[in-house]
């Protein structure tokens, strides 16, 4: 397995690249933002460690624009600073899992190896009536209207599109998103269902997603009356 480490710190890069080698796998380090997009841009790496506060271009802007091209190679965030906020805006903008600074190797190893048991959504999902989904540019339409998701919000919405006018539940949604080891806050699909509904429904729209209280969500199919 090849994993990119982008870190601009020497130290805290040799500590993660001699850490992952003694576990059998082959690291790559870049010391700043536009050569990690370059190298991760080959589409070469089972795996990204990626620096928030980097050199010429920050680890945010190096994520979405990895995900822009389509790239679903997974992507751990790492940063110094702490806050739910920072790690709310590399969760949207398409990174997997976030670690703050220290961390040990322990458990960035346990992270890098959940991440790569996940399988990879790569299914071309069929249209659910005037909704279509186009998974590797993240990019739903509705009817001939362009929506542009995020990678997580392209998950939740492909998992709902599998299973059109079926209840499907949070567990279920953190399952197939998240990956069932997910440990933290279970109300994240709460959040990301709101996001789907302000950019897919939109104002004038009938309604799609639909909550069924205390159960679940579902995607209204084209036979279902919208009250």
């Amino acid at each position: 397995m090849r994993v990119l480490v982008v870190e601009d710190e020497a130290t805290v890069a040799e500590g993660v690249r001699r850490g992952l080698e003694g576990e059998g796998f082959t690291v790559v380090v870049a010391h700043d933002g536009a050569e990690g997009l370059a190298l991760a841009s080959t589409g070469t790496f089972d795996l990204v460690i990626l620096d928030i506060l980097l050199p010429s271009q920050n680890g945010y802007s190096v994520c979405r624009d990895l995900r822009a091209t389509g790239d679903l190679t997974p992507v751990i965030m790492l940063t110094a600073k702490s806050g739910e906020f920072d790690e709310a805006e590399g969760l949207e903008l398409g990174a997997d899992d976030f670690l703050s600074k220290p961390f040990s190797m322990v458990v960035l190893l346990a992270r890098v190896r959940a991440l790569l048991r996940r399988p990879q959504r790569r299914i071309e999902w069929p249209a659910v009536g005037e909704l279509r989904l186009d998974p590797l540019r993240r990019r739903c339409y509705r009817g001939e209207t362009p929506i542009a998701l995020t990678a997580r919000e392209t998950e939740v919405l492909a998992a709902l599109m599998a299973r059109p006018g079926q209840l499907v539940t949070k567990a279920e949604l953190l399952g197939a998103v998240w990956g069932e080891e997910f440990s933290g806050d279970v109300n994240i699909v709460e959040v990301y269902i709101s996001h789907l509904r302000r950019k897919v429904d939109g104002a004038g729209q009938p309604p799609l997603v639909e909550t069924v209280r205390g159960e679940g969500y579902r995607l209204r199919g084209p036979s279902d009356r919208v009250s």
